[in-house]
């Protein structure tokens, strides 16, 4: 399980250490793939497979479908961090996410988000004005 937020900065070389609280879970490799809200996102490729298998049982005729299928499978890659935990971001993932030094790395359970840290403030101040009306929706979902 993954959880915690942390912040990193990505070296001149594209590289992002990833925290070590993270490492072992993640494994030898990972899947890093776009993310919605202008992240990234990283999956154990155990959790990736999973994802991927119910994103390919979508009907070919769904034009939604194949969309989000283009938009997460197409823009994913594997990634196996160096002895140092570090893992090179693609050029075009740090662009789709406005990444460019400083990034908040944070656990979700079964997933890791990745964000450019002025994106992340941004979102996070615009998000989470209204927490108790946020978590009150929560409820028709059984939380």
């Amino acid at each position: 399980m993954f959880i915690g937020e942390y912040n990193h900065t990505i070296d001149d070389k594209g590289r992002v250490s990833i925290p070590a609280k993270f490492r072992q879970e993640l494994g030898g490799s990972f899947v890093m793939s776009k993310g919605l809200d202008k992240c990234l996102f990283i999956f154990p490729n155990e959790e990736w497979t999973k994802l991927e298998e119910k994103i390919t049982s979508l009907p070919l005729t769904d034009k939604n479908a194949r969309s989000f299928s283009r938009f997460l499978l197409g823009g994913a890659c594997e990634l196996e961090p160096d002895k140092q935990g570090r893992a090179m971001i693609p050029q075009n993932l740090r662009q789709y996410a406005s990444i460019n030094k400083d990034v908040v790395i944070i656990g979700l359970s079964s997933r890791i988000e990745m964000w450019d840290v002025d994106e992340w403030n941004k979102y996070a101040n615009e998000e989470y004005t209204d927490i108790d009306s946020i978590a009150s929706s929560m409820e028709d979902l059984g939380i």
